[in-house]
C-alpha cells in the first residue's frame, strides 16, 4: 500500500476519535434543566363565598361562609370583600335567594334582623310563623335558641262524671324555633358563647294546618316546649320511610334525593302523638277519661190525665 494513503487513513481515524470524544464530553457535561417552583400569587381580592348550599330561609351562622381569593376582573360591587366586611354583623341574617356551595354571597341575597321582610324570608316555602307564650318552666329555662327544634306539649284536664283526668300530650313534633321574644339570634357573652335568656314569647315555624292546631291548643290548656336532639329528626324520617308512611320519588340524582330528604326532615308533624295521664305518675290518679254524663233528652208537649185519684203525664213526641 502506498505510504501516503496509510498516513491519510491514520489521520482520518485520529480526527474521528477526537471528534467522538469531544461530542461525548459535551453531552455528559450538560446538566438537566432544573425546574424552579414559582410562587403563585393571588390575583385579586378575597370575597365571601358559601361553604355549603344555603336554601331560602337559612339562618346564617359562622360556618356558613368563608373568604376565598377571587379573580380581580370578576369581582362585583355586590360581593362582600374581606376588607370592610363585619363578620359578626352577618351572623343571624337570613338567606332570601338560594345560594349554592362555593358561590359568592351577595348583599342582596341576605336580609338582616329588623329589615322589612326578615321573618318572611326566614320561613320555608309554604310555612307560617306562629307565636306562643312561654315561661321559665315551659320554655326550658331559656335554653331554647333560634334555629333549635322542639316538640310542643299540651297539659290539660278532661272533665266528666267523677274525678277529672289530668293528661299531657305531645301534640306537635319537630317545630323550628324562628325567634325568642324579638331576638332571632342567641345572646352571647364576651367570649362569644351563647347565653341562656328566659323568654316570654317563642315564634315557631309551622304548616298552615299545624298553625291552626297550635292556636286551638292554646285555649285548651298549658303549652310547654321540649328541646329535641339534633339526631331525632333524621331517625324519625328513616323510620317513616322504612314503614312506608313517606314515599320518596324515584330519581337517579343523589343531589335531588338528598335535598328531598333534607326538606322532609325539616317539616313538623302532628301525626305521631303520645300522651301520659295522671295514673302514669301516681297510683292515686285515674288512667282513663271519666265517663261523660248523658244529656237529658228534651221533652215534647206533656198532657196530664187524671182518672179518679190516678194522675198520669203523657208525652207527645219531641215537639
Amino acid at each position: 500500500m502506498d505510504k501516503k494513503k496509510i498516513i491519510l487513513l491514520v489521520g482520518a481515524l485520529i480526527v474521528a476519535a477526537v471528534t467522538a470524544l469531544l461530542a461525548k464530553n459535551m453531552f455528559d457535561g450538560a446538566s438537566a434543566p432544573q425546574a424552579e417552583a414559582r410562587k403563585t400569587e393571588v390575583i385579586g381580592d378575597e370575597i365571601l363565598v358559601a361553604t355549603r348550599a344555603l336554601p331560602v330561609g337559612t339562618i346564617i351562622t359562622p360556618d356558613s361562609f368563608r373568604f376565598q381569593p377571587w379573580p380581580k376582573n370578576l369581582i362585583e360591587d355586590v360581593y362582600f370583600m374581606k376588607d370592610g366586611t363585619d363578620i359578626e354583623a352577618l351572623a343571624g341574617t337570613v338567606v332570601r335567594i338560594p345560594i349554592t356551595a362555593g358561590q359568592p354571597m351577595t348583599k342582596g341575597a341576605l336580609v338582616a334582623p329588623g329589615d322589612r321582610g326578615f321573618l318572611a324570608a326566614a320561613l320555608g316555602p309554604g310555612m307560617r310563623a306562629v307565636t306562643i307564650p312561654v315561661s321559665g318552666l315551659t320554655g326550658v329555662a331559656g335554653f331554647i335558641f333560634p334555629g333549635d327544634r322542639v316538640d310542643l306539649m299540651l297539659t290539660h284536664s278532661v272533665q266528666g262524671e267523677g274525678p277529672e283526668l289530668k293528661v299531657s300530650e305531645t301534640v306537635i313534633r319537630n317545630l323550628r324555633v324562628l325567634a325568642t321574644d324579638n331576638r332571632v339570634t342567641a345572646a352571647t357573652n364576651e367570649q362569644g358563647q351563647q347565653v341562656a335568656q328566659k323568654a316570654k314569647l317563642v315564634t315557631l315555624e309551622a304548616t298552615p294546618k299545624i298553625a291552626e292546631q297550635i292556636s286551638v291548643a292554646q285555649t285548651l290548656g298549658t303549652l310547654s316546649l321540649s328541646l329535641r336532639s339534633l339526631a331525632d329528626s333524621a331517625a324519625e324520617l328513616e323510620e317513616a320511610i322504612a314503614s312506608g308512611a313517606i314515599k320518596l320519588p324515584k330519581t337517579d340524582d343523589p343531589v335531588v334525593e338528598a335535598d328531598m330528604i333534607r326538606s322532609l326532615a325539616a317539616r313538623p308533624s302532628s301525626t305521631k302523638s303520645t300522651f301520659s295521664t295522671g295514673g302514669d305518675v301516681s297510683r292515686f290518679e285515674t288512667r282513663s277519661p271519666p265517663p261523660l254524663a248523658e244529656k237529658e233528652k228534651p221533652k215534647g208537649p206533656v198532657v196530664r190525665v187524671a182518672r179518679g185519684n190516678a194522675v198520669n203525664d203523657i208525652e207527645f213526641g219531641d215537639k
